[in-house]
């Protein structure tokens, strides 16, 4: 790889996937061990699959006494294989929530090594190295690796499934019956990840080729549709009829009718977001090496006569543009367009009559990449001083490593070392992330509430058990997957006091905005609470501080 020290781009160059595996890893294992269950996503997901193997129970999915109708169930048998392994090893067990990320992590390795495989075919070994890298440092993946959901993984289908298309649309008559077995198969993997969202990228992405190229499609007769859907409906059915006939349809009615299609219309959880918000964040999601493709954008426009841009740039913008269409917003949603996006930006890059950027655009990405370092640490900064009053070390670490990045990168770039510039920012972000997700996020212990509220019922209150605990105040799937799926949300003070009145040994913790209520009812029950502790702690999904006390009756 040219831009580089001559040793370090030879052993690049003849050991690529583990160069990526090893850059995944360390963009992925800082923090992966030591973050606690985030609210609310990541505990929602992590809770449904520990309570599938508590009961045994591999079809339905509930979250506490509720029943979970919103996602298929492939990321939960993912989840579930990887507990069981780390159970069967003596590593982890169904407590631990990292071992609930490990499909995650997987998935983005998956992805990284896809798009390598795929750039190979279609922008060479060198460029394809690049891109892989590329994706392996942007910001919203290394994110996502970190929690336990959907979305690493569902990257990696889509990426199996386009590496296969884009292997049919260039070469349909070397393409094998075994590529489209795997296609469809992909496409199958994904539907249950995430249901419609993995097909709707090469139906889209099909649906263009046929218009650019006149109607002529001989890609989709080698794709074998006859037998390929009924694999794919052979993947997906038997748990859609089963979760059908256990949810007595509820399932479809919620998961389409009000999931997929609230977020269509409104913003779903108050996610909502203008059209155009994608491409503003895009430097901020594809931080640090993403400017590369802002650089290449008009590049590449100028070259979608070719095969290989063609095919790429139908794989991002009409997917791109139903997601700045659809009311909610979040970060992660156009992420299966990036490993596209990194290809067509390190085939810019490393293509010598590459049309040059103008120099105010080439400032621009300087800029881009100046605020996004400074940012991420000013929160790194930020956040531990407003909820605790100090920093820990690596909130301080940030700062330096941020500076670094820039410079690096600000540099490279105004030399017109474009892939010098994507390599230096990769190789920086990584003790930058390292800072924020080991160093900074772990250590700041009043956002982690559920936590430390399980160490205060263990020194406080003797005999405490979840199915005799209830909690008002912070109704969050944290406490469930911290304390228990048998935990009582309470959703008043009066509630709490009640339910502390009606049985022996039991506990309650009640948010001082239901303080009063709780004591007022307990008086009026004739009930003496006495307060055994208190956990002070601020609630970020809800923006405030809040301070549960921890009552059990004399």
């Amino acid at each position: 790889m040219p831009a580089l020290p001559a040793p370090f781009a030879r052993w690049a160059e003849r050991f690529p996937r583990l160069l990526l595996v090893g850059l995944c890893l360390a963009m992925a294992l800082p923090g992966f061990f030591s973050l606690p269950a985030g609210d609310r996503d990541e505990s929602r997901f992590a809770q449904a699959t520990r309570q599938m193997l508590d009961s045994g129970d591999y079809v339905r999915l509930r979250v506490g006494e509720e029943d979970r109708n919103k996602k298929p169930v492939g990321i939960h048998w993912a989840q579930a294989a990887g507990v069981h392994a780390m159970e069967a090893l003596g590593l982890g067990g169904r407590r631990d929530i990292w071992a609930y990320r490990i499909p995650s992590l997987l998935g983005m390795v998956l992805a990284v090594l896809l798009t390598h495989a795929l750039g190979r075919r279609l922008v060479g070994a060198r460029p394809a190295l690049l891109a892989a890298a590329m994706l392996a440092g942007c910001l919203v993946l290394m994110v996502e690796a970190h929690i336990a959901k959907t979305d690493a993984a569902l990257l990696a289908s889509v990426t199996a499934a386009m590496g296969l298309m884009g292997a049919a649309y260039l070469n349909p008559a070397g393409f094998t019956a075994r590529q489209a077995a795997g296609f469809w198969a992909a496409l199958g993997i994904g539907v249950l990840l995430k249901g419609p969202i993995a097909p709707m990228v090469p139906l889209l992405a099909g649906l263009t080729l046929f218009l650019a190229d006149r109607r002529r499609a001989p890609w989709l007769r080698v794709l074998r549709a006859s037998w390929g859907v009924p694999l794919l409906l052979l993947m997906v059915l038997p748990w859609m009829v089963a979760i059908g006939i256990a949810t007595e349809g509820r399932f479809f009615a919620q998961a389409l009718g009000d999931d997929m299609l609230g977020k269509v219309g409104s913003g779903d959880e108050k996610h909502w977001g203008p059209p155009g918000f994608y491409l503003l964040s895009f430097p901020i999601a594809a931080f640090p090496a993403g400017v590369l493709a802002i650089l290449a954008a008009r590049g590449a426009w100028a070259e979608r006569a070719l095969p290989r841009t063609r095919f790429l740039l139908a794989w991002i913008v009409p997917t791109w543009l139903v997601f700045e269409a659809v009311a909610t917003k979040l970060p992660h949603y156009t992420l299966p367009t990036y490993p596209a996006i990194m290809l067509l930006a390190a085939a810019w890059a490393m293509d010598p009559l590459r049309r040059a950027p103008p120099r105010w655009l080439v400032r621009a990405a300087q800029a881009l990449v100046a605020l996004v370092a400074l940012g991420i640490a000013a929160a790194a900064l930020a956040v531990p001083w407003f909820v605790t009053g100090h920093e820990p070390l690596g909130a301080l670490l940030a700062l330096p490593f941020a500076l670094l990045l820039l410079v690096l990168v600000g540099r490279a770039l105004g030399r017109g070392a474009w892939v010098r510039a994507a390599a230096l920012g990769v190789a920086a972000a990584v003790p930058l992330y390292a800072a924020v997700m080991e160093f900074t996020l772990p250590r700041v212990a009043p956002i982690w509430i559920a936590p430390r509220l399980e160490a205060a019922l263990n020194a406080h209150a003797p005999g405490w058990a979840p199915g005799r605990f209830g909690i008002t105040s912070h109704a969050e799937p944290s406490t469930l997957f911290r304390l228990g799926a048998e935990v009582r949300f309470l959703r008043r003070g009066e509630d709490a006091a009640r339910f502390l009145h009606e049985g022996p040994a039991r506990t309650v913790a009640v948010g001082d905005r239901a303080l009063d209520d709780f004591r007022r009812e307990a008086a009026s029950l004739g009930m003496a609470a006495r307060e055994v502790a208190q956990v002070a702690g601020f609630n970020y999904t809800r923006g405030r501080a809040l301070t549960l006390h921890l009552f059990q009756k004399d």
